[in-house]
């Protein structure tokens, strides 16, 4: 059994999904490692992480307009604004998607449906560098 580690930052300029798919192939083809498990974890409370559908642009546009309906900026009920109107909307949209996601690795490539790719979702309207780190445990 192998391991191995690496951390991606991830420039973001609003909110938004941001494909890094290429980035975690990369990491895999650099370890040679065939078979494993893939975990991918975003370090941050403001933004999540997605296994999405990257062929039709309209899948990210309703996504990203149903979160926007669904916790909106302005909810006069919110207690945590010291960051500003847009925080605590995007720590409740990270808490409903997820932070970390498996991937299982077979023939050295995350076994990945035709149309899926892996996405940092950006919930914050300012620029953000993002740190996402990836760990593979498998065997040669």
């Amino acid at each position: 059994m192998r391991q191995a580690s690496q951390t991606l930052t991830i420039t973001t300029d609003g909110p938004g999904l941001y494909e890094f798919t290429r980035l975690v192939g990369g990491f895999l083809a650099q370890n040679a490692i065939a078979s494993g498990l893939l975990t991918v974890y975003c370090r941050h409370t403001s933004c999540s992480l997605l296994i999405q559908e990257n062929a039709d642009p309209d899948v990210q546009a309703d996504l990203l307009t149903f979160f926007r309906r669904l916790a909106p900026e302005g909810m006069d009920w919110i207690v945590h604004t010291t960051e500003g109107p847009d925080d605590m909307p995007a720590h409740i949209k990270a808490a409903l998607t997820q932070t970390s996601i498996s991937i299982p690795v077979i023939e050295g490539r995350p076994a990945l449906g035709t149309w899926q790719g892996v996405y940092l979702f950006e919930h914050r309207r300012a620029p953000h560098r993002r740190q996402i780190v990836l760990h593979i445990l498998g065997e040669d």
